[in-house]
């Protein structure tokens, strides 16, 4: 679909939830921006069945019907209350997560769906970034090279060829011909999975370890995905179980960052810096994916020991604050 036609069918809709009268194509024509361009007659009716069907495929409730007994001409509407998204509620660390998550797709092609994701939240009242560790923005880039055009093979379901390098960095250099399911991040990593053609098998390939373009080739939809595949399963399974190399004691804030504390051991209640809060334990699989994780929690979270930990939290924050300053002066 073109820019512009998603443009005007975006249009379209907001115009039609936004009257509680039918509305004649006529007078659609008149309001809706990429309809009143100096379109013929023929060609606007052709436009606007097209984008009628168009919204009806995708589930939008387009209402049909007069104003009154006496009106002849036939109208549209759309009905909010079969429209609309129902009421959301985050806790502060999930919208947290969200505008985290919101931040990280900083590449061009992600960017724009990304930046559309946070405004519809906040249109449906959803407050994603005005919490104090929501402004920390993490450092590292959103992806890979090839994570743009993966994506897209997968949401059209096209077969991928791409350079592989087996085993890390000085490995054997491998073409793969694989249909992609899906795109998975996992400790920290972006991992690719799908049916390996080369090997006739599943696989998951680390997206760091592709080099060179990724070229769809063949037709559209011709990748079928395993009814009931779990994407983060397959890649857990090949990444293989960390080893816990130890344990952290970390402070956290009451009221905040509680999926944190779901996933440690609470302690007791705690005070660190005259804020109330509680002591958990946490296990040490991997310390640079757990320090870039408390470091996104901002000043609601506090490391205890190990010291080593601490610190690598403080680098985090002195990169970021570096790189605020750096964009900044910029």
């Amino acid at each position: 679909m073109s820019s512009a036609r998603a443009e005007r069918l975006v249009n379209l809709v907001l115009c039609l939830m936004s009257t509680r009268q039918y509305l004649s194509a006529e007078r659609i024509r008149s309001i809706v921006p990429g309809y009143a361009d100096g379109a013929g007659d023929e060609a606007f009716f052709r436009m606007f069945e097209r984008d009628k069907a168009e919204l009806r495929e995708l589930g939008v409730p387009l209402e049909t019907g007069h104003n009154s007994v006496f009106d002849t001409v036939e109208g549209y509407r759309i009905a909010r209350a079969d429209y609309e998204l129902g009421e959301i509620h985050l806790d502060p660390d999930e919208a947290t997560v969200v505008a985290l998550a919101g931040n990280l797709w900083d590449s061009p092609e992600l960017a724009g769906a990304a930046h559309g994701a946070l405004v519809k939240l906040r249109a449906a009242g959803v407050e994603v970034a005005e919490t104090p560790a929501a402004a920390i923005r993490p450092g590292a880039a959103a992806g890979e090279p090839a994570l743009a055009p993966l994506l897209g093979a997968v949401r059209t379901g096209r077969v991928v060829t791409f350079d592989h390098r087996r085993g890390g960095p000085t490995g054997e250099l491998v073409r793969r011909t694989v249909e992609p399911w899906g795109v998975v991040s996992f400790r920290g990593r972006w991992y690719l999975v799908g049916h390996d053609r080369d090997r006739d098998d599943v696989r998951c390939f680390r997206l760091s370890r592709v080099e060179g373009p990724v070229r769809a080739v063949g037709p559209e939809g011709a990748v079928t995905v395993p009814d009931g595949v779990d994407l983060r399963a397959l890649v857990r399974a090949s990444a293989g179980p960390q080893p816990v190399s130890g344990t952290a004691r970390v402070w956290v804030a009451a009221g905040r960052a509680a999926g944190l504390r779901r996933t440690g051991r609470e302690r007791g209640p705690r005070e660190h810096a005259g804020r109330p809060g509680v002591e958990i334990e946490l296990d040490l699989r991997d310390r640079g994916t757990v320090a870039r994780w408390l470091a996104g929690h901002g000043p609601d979270v506090a490391v205890l020991d190990p010291p080593e930990l601490a610190r690598a939290v403080r680098e985090l924050w002195e990169a970021a604050l570096g790189a605020g300053a750096l964009g900044t002066r910029t």
